[in-house]
């Protein structure tokens, strides 16, 4: 430990935490969670598991005059088998809302994925020790950002004066649930996945429930969002459902309207948008499942390809196409009696000049540079007057 400075260990409670459904008692500290206890509970799913216990868009939030902060975390680093390690998650520092740091913590659980056989294996590790100084001696408000994409168990917070929870600043809420690309894979770090950076040029307080693999019209995903307080909600749906080949069209359809029925149960007159696809080319109009690609692998990469046959879509396998169309149609049917309720074509967030530009590194997921132009996209569409999200809620 750094003696030049005399440290103040604050337990972490919800109070200084923003993003968070749930915070779960630990052995050595806290874990927060984007889903709470009894939605976890209804599927036992590791891949979901692991999604929503990465903190993307958990942020600790005080205000203070410490010129330096510590915090113990203990992380899990996804490894896949064949494919050169990842690089440590990184967390984003904040000064009275300016990005002012960023920093990284060594050790922590390994989750072992394999791709070909979809299992995986948690090996324990040591705890770490995230440090930033140099912080500006007077009182301001400070946001540590935890990684998008790892796992964050918080031991302990440490700070060379005391701090308190920053108040409430009567910003608008946004609540987002979509797809690993929402939950920010390939983001640079966690506030520059594409909502963090969507939010912040929107002036809103952002929720993340973009679960990696696993925006799957869930029931209890509808319900996390029906009882989660929100001024503004959108719902990107269709790839995961192409990624799993989860469905047929029949079950499709009722189910958008059943995961919609649900939110509009608590949020009846909410601002509600509901966003398509992007562009994915290997699975604009051949069906699913994703399965890696085997050439990729041996050579070092993790990369994707459309396993289904087109000639499937007859049988009404989904395609993101077929996806597209039917979320328009259902949003037209359901808009005559919900003014609230928009939709936006995901091209028009990242489309076929995009993907000329910035192809998609892996066939699925954008890459930092666009993540950084689907919120500037998303916010341009959303936020700007006379877009969905200048609407009233009720």
């Amino acid at each position: 430990m750094d003696t030049k400075h005399h440290w103040i260990a604050t337990p972490v409670t919800e109070d200084f935490l923003r993003g968070a459904l749930a915070l779960e008692r630990t052995e050595r500290g806290v874990l927060p969670h984007r889903l709470p206890a009894w939605a976890r509970a209804q599927c036992p799913d590791w891949q979901l598991a692991m999604a929503e216990s990465q903190p993307s868009g958990v942020r600790l939030v005080f205000r203070t005059r410490a010129t330096a902060v510590e915090l113990d975390t203990l992380p899990t680093k996804r490894v896949y088998v064949g494919v050169p390690p990842r690089p440590d998650g990184v967390y984003d520092l904040l000064v009275d809302g300016h990005l002012t740091g960023q920093a990284g913590v060594t050790g922590g659980n390994t989750l072992v994925i394999d791709m070909t056989t979809g299992t995986a294996e948690h090996q324990p590790g040591p705890v770490g020790t995230l440090r930033f100084t140099g912080l500006p001696d007077r009182v301001k408000d400070v946001e540590v950002w935890l990684p998008h994409n790892e796992t964050t168990e918080l031991v302990e917070l440490r700070t060379n004066a005391p701090v308190e929870p920053t108040p409430a600043g009567g910003r608008r809420v946004w609540l987002h649930h979509g797809s690993s690309i929402s939950h920010g894979s390939n983001a640079a770090s966690p506030t520059h996945t594409w909502p963090a950076l969507a939010g912040a040029l929107g002036g809103v307080e952002l929720i993340n429930l973009g679960l990696g693999g696993s925006a799957l019209l869930d029931p209890f995903t509808a319900r996390t969002l029906r009882d989660t307080p929100a001024d503004l909600i959108s719902v990107k749906l269709g790839i995961n459902l192409v990624n799993a080949d989860l469905m047929r069209l029949r079950a499709f359809t009722p189910a958008v309207h059943g995961f919609l029925d649900t939110i509009r149960e608590g949020h009846p007159a909410t601002p509600l948008l509901v966003v398509s696809p992007l562009l994915c080319p290997i699975h604009e109009d051949t069906p699913g499942p994703s399965a890696p690609d085997l050439g990729s692998l041996s050579a070092g990469e993790l990369t994707f390809r459309a396993a289904g046959d087109p000639a499937e879509r007859a049988a009404g396998k989904l395609t993101l196409s077929l996806i597209r169309d039917e979320l328009a149609r259902v949003v037209k049917q359901r808009a005559a009696d919900d003014p609230n309720l928009h939709y936006l074509d995901g091209r028009d967030l990242y489309g076929e000049a995009d993907f000329a530009e910035l192809p998609l590194p892996d066939q699925l997921h954008p890459d930092a540079a666009a993540h950084r132009r689907i919120g500037e996209r998303f916010a341009a569409l959303a936020f700007a007057p006379g877009g969905p999200f200048t609407t009233a809620s009720a």
